[in-house]
This record gives C-alpha cells, structure tokens and sequence, in this order.
C-alpha cells in the first residue's frame, strides 16, 4: 500500500470509513478482475480518489455497489465495495503510473534491479501492466496516452533540471496527469462542468505528491546519492512547504466550484486528510488546514515533536523533555543499566527476536490476514522478520479538535470550505 492521503478510521467516523474501504476494496478487485491475481500489488490509497470522485458526482442509483466476498484482508467478512467505470477508471491510472515506476527503477538500477536476471522481469511486468492499463483505459474513454507522454516528458525534465530550476518546472507532468485523471471523473460521472474545476484540483494534487515524496525521501536520496528534486534545484524546506500550502488552498478553492451530489468523502480526503499528509511529510502537527506550523528565521519548529526543520548547516535537534529512548524502567531487568544485578555495567538492549522460517512466516502471514490485524491492528509482529509494524489503518494522529471524527463536515468553517 503506499499514497500520500492515508486517513485514520477514527477521524472518519463508521459511515465514511466503510465508504472508504468500499472503493479502496473495490480498486483492489477491479484490478483482480480485468488484469488477474498479481496486478493487486499496485492498489494504493491515492487511486481510490478516482473512484470516490466519480461516485461523488454521479446521480445515486443502484449498480455503484457490490456484495464481495470474504476476503483474508477483511477478516474473512464480506462487504459492499465500490464497483463500475470508477473503480475501472482508478484501476487503469494505477497500472499505467505503476508501470512507470517499475521502469523508473529499472533505468535507475535500484536495489535488486541492479541484476539483469531482475530487471528483466521487472521489465517485462511493466510492459504488462502498461498495457493492460491503457486496455482499461479505452475501456471508459480515458486515453492513457497522456500518463505515459508525462512520464516520458519526467525523465529529460529532471536530466536537465540543475540549481535555480524552478521546482514547478520538475512537478509539471505529474500535474498534467494527475489533472487529466480527475477530469475524466466529471465525463465519467455525466457533469462536464465539473471537468475544469477537477482537472484544476488534479494538478495541484500531483504538484503535492510530487512535493510531498521529494520532501520524505531528501535524506534517503542524499544518502544513497539519488536524485531529488528539491536537491536538484536547490529548494528550500520552507519553500517547498509554502507551493504545498498553496497548492492545498487551490483544492479547497476548486473543489468549492465542482458540484457534487454526495461530496462528503472527497471533501474529507481531499481537504482534511491531505492537509495532514502535509504536516506528516514536514513533520509538523496540528490542524492541516489551518497552517499551525511556526516558521521561524531558521526554518520550521514542529511544537509537537520539537524537531526543527530546514536548518543549513546546523545539526542541533530541540525535543521536548523526555522523547528520547524509552522511559526509565526500575527493577530487576538485567537489560537496563539501573536494573542490572551484577552492578554498575554497561547497559545492553534486549534481544531481538529470531527471523521466523519460511514456511512459519507464512502461517503466521495467513494468521495476520484472517484476524485483520495486518490491517486494523495498532501493532503487529512481522511475520518474517518479528518487527514491530503499524496496521495500515492505524495511522492515528487525531490532533485536530474542530474536524475529529466529523461525518458531515458541518464544522468545516475553520477552512472556509462551504460544506
């Protein structure tokens, strides 16, 4: 699973939490049913918004929903999922962006792709899921072409991109797929009003995945020597941070103009969940959509975590009292340094868990799919490796007292939204 709008189910409330997995079940089987077993690799967060746009438009009557089977991912329940043009529409964009990751990768030898046994397949795979992207593509009357013109136009952009490149020069195919993604939602749903609104929303959207994913992986990329944009062109944290802020404005704005006929869900992801994704990546807290980030001279200071961000040159990182390490235990941990009874000693960390064997992975790998806690669990145990892991639902930071676990957005005055 992987996209920038993860939400958490507290926030979102019964009802539109089941919505939510209804069309995030229902790309995950789109992409089963037209393209086999393996293409449900590629199901992400951010491709159900195609999904839930569509149906957010479109006139309500039967046939948007489906009884699914059990399913080792829901605990082995059934549940109503998402199904039609949507889902088929969130289905094509996925497999042709996919596509383009994997032969990203490939080109830039990453990891086990440095092997040509590996980048063979992956190869190959790519080419798969390309083509069966643009079938479904044709299929609701989305041309597909215009996905992969703006992948191919991201490579001799970011090879010719250097210090002083404006970072909206890198961003502009993604935001020219990402638009025209949400516009088909309005031709889709039968409101072509709705199409320059959307497609507006879609841009900045894609401004902010890009944003977003350059600003989590700048450490990463530095570190292994890869290419980022921020790097690249010399940008700023607090510059970054500020397009973000204004690209999660522009949403609001277009999302104001589009007409909806149950835009709830859409309003939730696209305005509160996506303002939280921006304070996850520059590790601010508080409220997305009210900018309580404090930027000071240096940079910005996370009140929440007490980090500071974007200081040049300088390795100094404030924490509030207590964040780092465990708290102190006390007694007879032999462990710890102040519980150690032979005195005095050096303090030891307690043994990691051994690796589980292949076929004991697995059994417990079924284990965590038929009880869910892979997916709604606070924590489990990896079912290889015995590291701890979040539930890819429980990502919980309800920090926000005027929106939590608001069905109906009737708050939503604190972001002048207009629902």
């Amino acid at each position: 699973m992987f996209g920038i709008v993860r939400p958490c189910s507290h926030r979102l409330g019964e009802g539109l939490k089941t919505q939510w997995m209804a069309h995030l079940c229902g790309l995950c089987l789109a992409l089963r049913g037209d393209h086999g077993q393996f293409a449900r690799v590629v199901t992400n967060y951010d491709g159900l918004l195609i999904s839930v746009l569509t149906e957010a438009q479109a006139e309500k009557a039967t046939g948007w929903r489906r009884t699914a089977g059990p399913c080792p991912l829901r605990g082995m329940r059934t549940a109503s999922v998402a199904q039609g043009e949507g889902a088929r529409l969130a289905a094509a964009v996925s497999l042709v962006l996919a596509s383009a990751k994997v032969r990203d990768h490939v080109a830039d030898g990453d990891g086990l792709l440095a092997r040509k046994p590996v980048a063979l397949a992956a190869r190959r795979v790519a080419t798969s899921w390309g083509r069966a992207g643009a079938r479904s593509g044709s299929a609701v009357g989305f041309d597909t072409a215009v996905l992969v013109d703006a992948v191919d136009r991201q490579i001799g952009i970011e090879a010719l991109a250097g210090p002083g490149t404006p970072l909206l020069t890198v961003t502009e195919p993604t935001e020219t797929a990402t638009a025209a993604a949400f516009a088909h939602t309005a031709v889709l749903a039968g409101r072509s009003g709705n199409a320059a609104p959307l497609a507006e929303a879609g841009r900045l959207f894609g401004r902010l995945a890009h944003l977003l994913d350059a600003v989590e992986d700048r450490e990463t990329d530095a570190a292994a020597g890869a290419w980022n944009p921020l790097t690249a062109t010399g940008t700023s944290l607090t510059e970054a941070r500020r397009l973000a802020d204004d690209a999660l404005h522009g949403i609001r704005l277009a999302l104001r103009e589009a007409e909806f006929t149950d835009g709830r869900l859409a309003h939730v992801l696209l305005v509160h969940e996506l303002g939280r994704s921006v304070d996850r990546a520059f590790g601010t807290s508080g409220c997305g959509h009210a900018g309580e980030a404090a930027h000071g001279p240096h940079g910005s200071l996370d009140s929440g975590s007490g980090r500071l961000l974007d200081v040049p040159g300088s390795a100094v990182l404030l924490a509030p009292e207590g964040s780092f390490g465990p708290p102190p235990q006390h007694g007879g941990n032999p462990y710890t340094g102040g519980g150690n009874p032979f005195g005095g000693g050096p303090s030891f960390p307690p043994p990691a868990p051994g690796r589980r064997g292949f076929w004991a992975g697995c059994a417990a790998a079924v284990g965590l799919c038929c009880t869910c806690k892979m997916c709604c669990a606070d924590e489990y145990e990896g079912p290889w490796s015995r590291k701890k892991r979040e539930g890819c639902l429980s990502d919980c930071d309800c920090d926000c007292g005027c929106c939590e676990a608001c069905e109906c957005c009737e708050c939503c005055s604190c972001c002048d939204c207009g629902l």
